[in-house]
């Protein structure tokens, strides 16, 4: 099986503990994509999450404009910038097909998951081939994952 790596939206890091936020695991297995980093400015913990970013890049850039160009103008379950709601959630989706298609030239390259309760990101992470689960189902394929967190995965 290959190794399994996570872009996790605002609505699973929130519900992550300050000390499974500072885990080895989720420095080694977790990224947070910038747009997610900007959304979480507030957390005690903010500037360590630069040390797990997804950067925009380029390459990054080119995959949002795939993730746009499915979604219909009056289309606002996905992003819906005039209530200010999932200007993140295009970007977590082009990053996982950014990282998809990085580790498409490895033999044994990672598989990219979104973290999401969203459902509107699950979908139209499905409907262009990238794994998603929900931040219960995250932490129930991390159960031991969480070394350095002596207590078990919960959500708060």
């Amino acid at each position: 099986m290959n190794e399994e790596l996570y872009l996790l939206d605002n609505n699973a890091l929130s519900h992550l503990t300050r000390a499974q936020r500072a885990s080895a695991f989720f420095h080694e297995r977790c990224a947070l994509p910038s747009e997610i980093i900007h959304e979480a400015q507030g957390y005690p913990d903010a500037a360590s999450f630069k040390d797990v970013e997804y950067p925009t890049t380029a390459s990054v850039l080119k995959h949002l404009g795939t993730v746009m160009a499915t979604v219909p103008a009056d289309d606002t379950t996905l992003v819906n910038l005039y209530a200010n709601k999932g200007a993140a959630d295009p970007m977590l989706i082009a990053c996982a097909l950014d990282g998809k298609e990085e580790a498409a030239t490895a033999l044994w390259g990672p598989t990219w998951v979104i973290v999401s309760n969203d459902n509107a990101v699950r979908a139209k992470a499905a409907e262009l081939g990238v794994e998603s689960c929900t931040r219960e189902g995250f932490l129930a394929r991390t159960t031991g994952e969480w070394e350095g967190d002596r207590s078990e995965p919960r959500l708060n």
